[in-house]
């Protein structure tokens, strides 16, 4: 049996527990804050969270997690065969999350929890969110999903990952990142509907 450790909350949580329900695979959710805690450190060095449990070891990185699953299980495929469509799936994954989610959390202290960031990193959050964005925008297909005519791991992060980037967008900047970006808007509706997400989202 898995173990899940983490909370809901967490965007990324989200994302490993519908991979799980994706791939058909049997686990247990446990609690567990991102605290610096012995015992939360030595199932994540850097105490973030998700991590998994595999009979006493531990692993931690939702896209580490993500691709163990995948070899795991062979249910519900979300990478392609092809090597370079493979690697073109990372690819945008590794867009998302570095050029415009990791961007979009230099102001999660102000956006979600009370706190206050500068107006120096407001202004360089903004410049580099649209360069990230339009980074991504480039590399999705959408045809009809992120990378192709296939769900895939891409998926996940685009819709994990772009209701925390516009929630932070509309806060901060007055944004709709994706009013902005219709292909993915439409993307993100066609992802709600996915049994996945759905048991996910009535889960939180």
């Amino acid at each position: 049996m898995i173990k899940l450790y983490g909370l809901k909350m967490s965007n990324y949580y989200s994302l490993v527990k519908a991979v799980l329900i994706e791939k058909g695979l049997e686990f247990e959710e446990v609690k567990a804050p991102p605290t610096q805690k012995e015992d939360n450190l030595a199932r994540s060095p850097m105490g973030k969270m998700p991590s998994i449990e595999v009979d006493g070891q531990y692993m931690s990185e939702s896209l580490a997690i993500a691709l163990y699953l995948e070899q795991l299980s062979s249910n519900n495929p979300l990478l392609p065969a092809d090597p370079f469509q493979a690697g073109k799936v990372m690819e945008l994954i590794c867009h998302i999350k570095l050029d415009a989610e990791l961007v979009a959390r230099r102001c999660i202290a102000e956006a979600f929890f009370g706190g206050t960031v500068s107006d120096e990193t407001k202004e360089s959050t903004d410049k580099d969110l649209q360069r990230g964005l339009q980074a991504v925008d480039q590399l999705m297909v959408c045809a009809p999903y992120a990378a192709g005519d296939t769900f895939t791991l891409a998926d996940m992060y685009t819709y994990y990952s772009f209701g925390f980037i516009n929630g932070t967008a509309q806060k901060m900047f007055n944004k709709d990142i994706l009013a902005e970006y219709p292909k993915i808007a439409a993307l993100m509706e066609t992802l709600a509907e996915r049994p996945a997400m759905q048991r996910v989202a009535a889960e939180q």
